[in-house]
């Protein structure tokens, strides 16, 4: 055991934050190692039990995380991504929904041996797959927009309509097996998940309307949002159970979609903070886990339930409520195949097992079921998506593409360089004029203003991890790399040298965003008159007999460095901040002299190092 409950908290949040980091560094799926950690340091190894240790706390903890996280994924959720995806993500969330809850009642009930009523109110809780497993998912497939927007959609919108489905479950059965059947409670359920959602639209609209008129400090924001979200889900809950996720759902797509800019702004902020709870919540529920909850899911019943419902209940609900949308075979073998189960399942299948075994339910085998499906279903849809996405040709991976800012006649050799290593690229650029020279040279363009937000919606950037800026505003560029660093990373984020050798006016925006491209002394006016002084783009594989040292010495004084090639394809730009060395196998690609180009190439002909 740990020696405090302070070391536990640290512990709890270094594993979560270190088992996300495995996972990217590994391009392993983060659930499924957050979920093997927590089993380690919990029932396996015995080092914590947080529901324990933290005793009354526990439950709170966890709905109130869960609430924050639902409510940041609901931010994502603007109507604008709708558009041709609008038909498929209602159906699913309706019928498909509804069929799911009928067919994975059945299954409950003649496979896993559950009676008619813990049946229904299980059947109803497993329509979930929610933000907590489907969002890491997505970050680490890329899929294509379509079935990407139809899964977060979907996760989002049906966590509390699956919880919402529990309790109404619940509620029938109390009142059909009553001595004295009386509507009131029933009526109340209603009636309360009105009031939740109408009281999250409120909340929305009310924090949008303060922030609007600047009623609140920049600083306050974020803390008043959460706030706020707090609020929503407490006075919810506590009118009625489980309606609390319904009404912060609410609340996230309110605020979503009255196209507020400093709620924009905070969204990278509660990204993060959503990461941070994801990882720990997932540690805490793994870790509280029972050793013999763990050996139980082996048994024939559990399993046997866990594949139905993986195979059968699943894709035939996706099939038949997507009939007649658009959507591809490709599409819905996809989606119907997943449905990663996460928190919301484990919190509230607890929940319901507790108060059915205080009915007189037999519902003690409930949180065995509930871990066995969660447990199974993360694995499996963790490690096949990628896999999966890629036989069905819905995935993005490839080489990791370069998105360009700036057309001119530099920026399109770059976009013809890169082109030829089988780099995904664009360029961007709000001038139809400047993206002349991209058009008749035969390289991918878009039309339109990056910053624009008509851009986020049209222009698919799943593809690019870098992104260079390039054009003649040395502001203009400091303010696309400051932009875009959240989404891109600090270190892909990367613009020409703001420095004026004259007048030196790019003192300031040296210091904002982006690294510095190449060399700080090498402005884009630099590089354009190489271009039209005939320089050329040169690539040179770096092997055992022609070093990287000995590429330095022969090289022209005014070469440029632009990138290098790894064998993995993995592209490193040449920046101020760059630490890497180059090692056998990289292809180092330069702009040099044509005339010294030519000459080294008589002086190695035959050699063989030089491409």
């Amino acid at each position: 055991m740990v020696p405090s409950l302070l070391f536990e908290v640290m512990l709890i949040f270094f594993l979560g934050i270190g088992s996300q980091w495995v996972a990217w560094r590994y391009r392993m799926p983060a659930i499924v190692v957050m979920a093997v950690t927590g089993l380690l340091v919990g029932p396996i190894f015995g080092l914590i039990n947080p529901e324990e240790d933290f005793g009354s706390l526990y439950s709170p903890i966890i709905s109130v995380a869960v609430a924050i996280i639902l409510f940041e994924g609901s931010l994502n959720l603007s109507f604008k991504e709708l558009r041709g995806v609008g038909k498929p993500i209602f159906r699913i969330s309706t019928l498909g929904a509804f069929i799911a809850w009928i067919l994975g009642s059945l299954t409950a009930h003649y496979i896993a041996g559950l009676d008619w009523p813990v049946a229904f109110v299980i059947g109803g809780l497993f329509i979930v797959t929610g933000p907590t497993v489907i969002m890491p998912l997505l970050r680490q497939s890329k899929l294509k927009p379509r079935p990407a927007k139809i899964l977060k959609w979907e996760g989002i919108i049906v966590d509390p309509i699956g919880a919402l489905l529990a309790v109404f479950a619940f509620e029938i059965i109390a009142y059909l097996t009553a001595n004295d059947p009386d509507g009131t409670a029933l009526a109340m359920f209603f009636a309360a998940s009105i009031f939740a959602g109408i009281f999250g639209w409120v909340c929305g609209r009310g924090i949008g309307f303060v922030f609007e008129r600047g009623h609140i400090p920049e600083f306050l924001k974020s803390p008043a949002v959460f706030t706020v979200v707090i609020l929503c889900f407490t006075v919810a809950d506590e009118i009625m159970h489980e309606t609390g996720l319904l009404s912060v759902t609410a609340m996230g797509i309110t605020l979503a979609n009255m196209g507020i800019s400093s709620v924009a702004d905070m969204r990278h902020f509660k990204e993060n903070i959503s990461i941070l709870l994801i990882s720990a919540i997932f540690i805490m529920l793994t870790a509280s886990l029972q050793l013999e909850t763990i050996l139980e899911i082996f048994s024939p019943n559990i399993i046997g339930y866990v594949l139905l419902m993986m195979f059968l209940v699943r894709p035939l609900s996706i099939f038949l409520s997507t009939f007649g949308t658009g959507l591809t075979f490709n599409e819905k073998l996809l989606v119907g195949w997943i449905a990663p189960r996460g928190i919301v399942a484990l919190t509230v299948s607890s929940y319901f097992a507790t108060i059915l075994l205080d009915a007189g339910y037999d519902a003690e085998i409930l949180t065995t079921l509930t871990f066995g499906l969660v447990f199974f279903t993360v694995l499996a849809h963790g490690f096949s998506i990628g896999w999966l996405a890629k036989k069905l040709n819905l995935s993005m991976e490839g080489r990791p593409g370069t998105l360009i800012v700036g057309s001119n006649i530099f920026t399109v050799e770059l976009a013809k360089s890169l082109t030829k290593e089988n780099v995904p690229v664009i360029i961007v650029d709000s001038s139809w004029e400047r993206l002349k020279v991209a058009r008749e040279a035969g390289v991918p363009f878009y039309h339109e203003e990056l910053l624009s937000e008509q851009t986020e919606y049209h222009l698919d950037t799943i593809p690019y991890e870098y992104l260079v800026a390039a054009t003649a505003s040395k502001s203009y560029n400091s303010l696309v790399c400051t932009t875009f660093m959240p989404e891109y990373g600090r270190t892909n984020v990367f613009k020409i040298s703001p420095y004026d050798k004259v007048y030196r006016t790019g003192e300031i925006v040296s210091k904002v965003g982006g690294r510095i491209l190449f060399k700080k002394e090498v402005t884009l006016e630099d590089l354009e008159e190489k271009v039209q002084k005939g320089f050329v783009f040169r690539r040179t594989t770096i092997t055992e007999q022609y070093s990287y040292k000995q590429y330095l010495a022969e090289k022209d004084d005014e070469t440029v460095f632009l990138y290098l090639v790894k064998p993995t394809g993995q592209i490193k730009f040449y920046s101020e901040e760059m630490r890497t060395v180059p090692s056998t196998g990289d292809v180092i690609v330069s702009l040099m002299p044509r005339n010294k180009e030519k000459a080294k190439i008589q002086a190695r002909l035959g050699n063989g190092d030089l491409e």
